[in-house]
């Protein structure tokens, strides 16, 4: 196997996936904020909460038409950069990603347009109806995506079959409600609500400390602190059910994100700093936290969370159990047929099939895992370490952010409350400057999500370095940077578009005085059918 080109797949991906990533959140959480907008427009018939619609619409259309050109490339990459994959495990992975584009995109696509196109076309409550539409259809194409990942990390509903060499499904039902993919869903959504939540509400400050659009930049940053706060809560609630589930389904991740190398007695301590050393296999300078990491990850005070020394063991022990699955494949395959396969090696196949993925970390080293020396079975163990240190950073800086997400939005809703929000130019300044690290915070969530899976492209039943397709080194490359040229080229398209759009604000609608000003001022006047003070605002 060339590892240069596993590699290399891995980096076009995980740029393409990044960059992609850059869209999403943004899209989930506006939409629903612009959703709300409209709702409260339809309910107090106050033109204010419209424009607010129109606004805070046009940029999530932008957004939008960027995520979806750059989510349509990662799916034709699978079949392209990762054929094995896709032939190993398309009957299960391909049927969620089937829906999500029949169900979820389509209905997202075609109300997009009745949004904007629709204002003078629709009642209020018909373009209201299309607006929530949008929300629900991009959440549901979030969905359908987090089912087909979450398998990839809990591969749940699926057996492998011999006689096809491929996964294949056995309960969807199961697919469908994978704990672990109902998990990464709420807390990958509730992060996108967060990210929408605080670029609302820095760009709404912005026009406050200009003194621009200020009953819009209000209103906008009320409903942002409220929204953040409630979706900054359920980021950090959720985020502590995923790291419970990964201590069922992903004990090395868990482990590595804590740089725990070594079982400790229950419950495990939190390391809430210090830096790992995977050549020594200890973290120098740690700063513990007693029974903290025990009762996140365990739920409880008595049970154990094994350390990577010891999961590495355990790899070692299923590895050459996977050995024994494997020459038992081959006995089975070398039959023909149902009635030629040996009782002994279908009775083998059917004891030790699940560790058949664990021999084929073999195939970095040897062609045919039975051959395979005990120094590449002990390497092959060791491989299922992913990166401890990027994981053990990306996590923490994720968490940190997490907790100035609720500080931020927190006191913005105090200051909503009390009618302070301009009390304090400094807070608004802070709110403009922390634009950008929700995106940090989800793009560190991901790679402590992908990174963290590794050296599993499928956990434990399907090595990343197996999956890729037969590609030339120069074929890759050539990808890599055309994507990173069409992808920066984007990118400069993306910023000046949301920034030309911020800096003309929303459409201005002249406001006419109160009635009862007219009536003083100009009798005539007070008689012209203008509309009410309540309507214009």
């Amino acid at each position: 196997m060339d590892l240069d080109i596993v590699a290399l797949s891995r980096l076009q991906f995980a740029l393409t996936a990044l960059y992609h990533f850059l869209f999403v959140p943004l899209t989930i959480g506006l939409a629903v904020i612009v959703a709300i907008m409209e709702t409260v427009y339809v309910m107090t018939g106050r033109t204010i909460w419209r424009d607010m619609t129109k606004f805070w619409g046009l940029l999530f259309g932008i957004n939008f038409a960027m995520g979806v050109a750059t989510g349509v490339v990662m799916e034709f990459q699978f079949g392209m950069n990762w054929s094995y994959y896709s032939h190993y495990v398309g009957d299960v992975f391909g049927a969620p990603l089937a829906i999500e584009g029949l169900m979820a995109f389509f209905l997202e696509a075609t109300f997009v347009g009745l949004f904007f196109f629709g204002w003078d076309k629709l009642s209020k409550v018909g373009h209201l109806i299309t607006t929530w539409a949008v929300a629900i259809g991009s959440n549901f194409s979030a969905l359908w995506i987090l089912i087909a990942n979450g398998w990839m990390q809990n591969p749940v509903g699926a057996a492998f079959n011999p006689k096809t060499m491929r996964m294949e499904v056995t309960d969807f039902f199961a697919v469908l409600t994978n704990p672990v993919a109902q998990a990464k869903f709420v807390h990958t959504v509730s992060a996108g609500y967060t990210v929408a939540a605080v670029f609302v509400l820095g760009v709404s400050a912005w026009y406050v400390l200009r003194g621009r659009h200020l009953q819009l930049a209000k209103r906008s940053m009320t409903v942002a602190a409220s929204f953040g706060l409630a979706a900054s809560l359920s980021v950090v609630v959720l985020g502590d059910e995923s790291g419970y589930l990964s201590t069922e389904h992903q004990k090395m991740k868990l482990a590595a994100v804590e740089a725990m190398w070594k079982t400790e007695p229950a419950p495990a301590a939190f390391t809430a700093f210090g830096f790992p050393d995977k050549e020594a296999r200890e973290t120098h300078f740690a700063i513990h936290i007693p029974a903290v990491m025990g009762l996140i990850g365990t739920r409880s005070l008595t049970t154990e969370i094994p350390g990577i020394d010891d999961l590495v063991h355990r790899a070692e022990l299923n590895i050459r159990v996977g050995i024994s699955a494997y020459d038992a494949l081959q006995k089975i395959r070398e039959a023909g047929s149902d009635a030629a396969v040996p009782d002994s090696a279908r009775k083998i196949f059917e004891d030790n099939g699940h560790a058949l993925g664990y021999a084929l970390l073999l195939k970095r080293y040897v062609d045919d895992p039975r051959k395979a020396t005990p120094d590449q079975v002990a390497q092959a163990a060791l491989d299922t370490i992913p990166p401890v240190a990027p994981l053990y950073w990306t996590f923490r800086v994720m968490v940190g952010l997490g907790m100035f997400f609720i500080l931020l939005t927190a006191t913005f809703f105090v200051l909503s409350a009390r009618r302070k929000l301009d009390a304090h130019p400094w807070l608004l300044k802070l709110a403009v400057l922390a634009i950008p690290l929700p995106w940090i915070a989800a793009e560190c969530g991901w790679i402590v999500a992908e990174v963290g899976r590794q050296p599993w492209v499928i956990e434990g039943v399907l090595p990343t370095a197996v999956a890729v397709s037969n590609l030339g080194a120069g074929t890759v490359l050539l990808t890599i940077a055309g994507f990173t040229l069409i992808y920066s080229v984007l990118f400069v398209i993306e910023m000046k578009l949301m920034l030309k759009s911020i800096r003309k604000g929303p459409e201005a609608h002249p406001v006419p005085p109160p009635a009862t000003y007219r009536a003083e001022a100009d009798p005539e006047l007070a008689a012209l059918p203008h509309a009410p003070l309540a309507a214009a605002d």
